[in-house]
């Protein structure tokens, strides 16, 4: 069972907003290189513009 980071406690307070973006933005990476379908999908190069990128759920 996971926990979100933000409840867990640390020595000076709460999270800091950039240590959640970070740690957040690094599970996305993981999760990529995990599956093996869009992690052959992202790390085959490309010359093509795939246009805007719709911005990611809020969490």
């Amino acid at each position: 069972m996971s926990m979100p980071l933000e409840s867990v406690p640390i020595a000076m307070g709460a999270v800091p907003a950039s240590l959640s973006q970070l740690l957040a933005e690094w599970r996305r990476t993981a999760e990529v290189h995990a599956d093996p379908d869009p992690h052959r999908i992202l790390a085959t190069p490309s010359s093509d513009d795939f246009g805007p990128v719709d911005l990611p759920d809020s969490e």
